[in-house]
């Protein structure tokens, strides 16, 4: 089916001839909007359906089928399709059309967003039953995908004005080199008040626990590969055991796929690799050996192992499930992400530069990296102690008594 948008013709496959579905267990029926999803061969397609018309919202699947053609991964483009809905749902409250907010005076627009910033605050998108209610890094992330919604259709249609509040202020400077740049900085300023985000790493004796309280080893040896590499868990899970590891040098692969049946995926494009420890891949050869029944059938490492899924790629919801039992067992909590940055930080003690551990998490910015280091002020005092033993004197300060 061909939907129109502003003389502009967009193909949404599953309208006709494919199969309509909701999207798991959030996908639930937001008073007017709601987020379904279809899928044509390994690609899935998210949309958002107005339940009252039983018809697709145009401007928004528009911009969510262009992220999908863009190559995003299917869970940044499911969390866009959430974003939106939760914006429509606030605009249908409103009764006011997206459009109109091009209207508006820059104050106006200013308070419209706001009050939308305080609506996710307050709950208003969640369903009545509904405890937990959104924090402010996360209703400020809604936002911004609905800020890059509007930006879309402005990039798309020169003819439209942009939103007073987005306007950027610019100036020219000069990088290294020489080349001018222009330099740009955002006008909105209602952000709500955000708290850092505190994941502390993984401990090494916490690890231990957790592997031996275990029933598997799959399980096993899915910690011990992710607390090696510092692959991140759709990484991990996509690894194809019959293409992506070097038996004969202990390496590991991370490949860009869009296709995993379990919707694993690398993060970015960049393909990296990892070594594992000779143990590590010794348990591995094990884990191959004792599971090849399963494995045969398909070329995923990490495979369901019981039930009537046995045989079919592991998925994230599952190993998240399974850390959660362990945690009930052991009053341990460990988190694929804890375990990200417990390898960052052991690799720094163990004397890695910094871009090293940059280039093996695949960060694209070396301060994302920083983050994940468990820096303290006594190592920056140490340090600095250290730096002034060796250079005592060197701006001859004791000169100018």
């Amino acid at each position: 089916m061909a939907l129109f948008l502003l003389d502009m013709v967009i193909d949404v496959p599953g309208m006709i001839g494919y199969t309509v579905y909701t999207v798991g267990k959030e996908a639930r029926k937001l008073r007017r909007y709601a987020v379904e999803v279809t899928a044509e061969a390994a690609v899935k397609y998210y949309y958002i359906m107005n339940n009252d018309t039983l018809e697709v919202e145009i401007l928004p699947t528009r911009y969510l089928t262009h992220k999908i053609r863009s190559n995003r991964s299917p869970n940044t483009v499911k969390r866009s399709a959430y974003s939106l809905c939760y914006y429509m749902e606030y605009m249908a409250g409103k009764e006011m059309e997206l459009l109109k907010v091009y209207e508006l005076t820059y104050e106006e627009q200013n308070l419209h967003f706001i009050q939308f910033l305080k609506w996710l605050r307050a709950g208003g998108h969640k369903e009545q039953n509904s405890i937990r209610n959104a924090n402010n890094g996360t209703c400020n992330a809604y936002l911004e995908e609905v800020f890059r919604f509007y930006l879309f259709i402005e990039n798309e249609h020169t003819e439209l004005p942009s939103l007073k509040v987005l306007s950027y202020n610019y100036f020219v400077k000069p990088d290294e080199v020489g080349v001018k740049k222009r330099i740009g900085f955002h006008s909105f300023k209602g952000y709500l008040d955000e708290k850092g985000r505190k994941v502390r790493p993984a401990e090494h004796e916490e690890i231990i626990a957790i592997l031996q309280a275990c029933t598997n080893s799959r399980d096993q040896l899915l910690l011990l590969m992710i607390a090696e590499t510092g692959f991140r868990i759709g990484e991990i899970l996509g690894v194809d055991y019959s293409r992506d590891i070097d038996y004969e040098n202990h390496m590991i692969g991370v490949y860009f796929r869009d296709d995993n049946e379990n919707d694993a995926r690398a993060k970015n494009a960049e393909y990296r690799k990892a070594k594992i420890s000779d143990e590590t891949f010794g348990f591995l050869q094990y884990y191959l050996s004792e599971y090849r029944e399963l494995l045969q059938y398909q070329s995923y490492l990490f495979i369901n192992i019981s039930g009537r899924t046995a045989g079919q790629p592991l998925r994230v919801d599952s190993v998240y499930d399974m850390l959660k039992r362990m945690e009930k067992k052991t009053e341990i909590k460990i988190t694929p992400h804890m375990l990200r940055r417990y390898f960052a930080n052991m690799r720094r003690k163990a004397g890695w530069r910094l871009e090293l551990i940059q280039k093996a998490l695949g960060h694209k910015h070396l301060e994302t990296t920083i983050k994940y280091l468990d820096i303290v002020d006594d190592e920056l005092i140490a340090a600095s102690q250290e730096f002034y033993e060796k250079h005592t004197a060197i701006y001859r300060a004791g000169e100018l008594l």
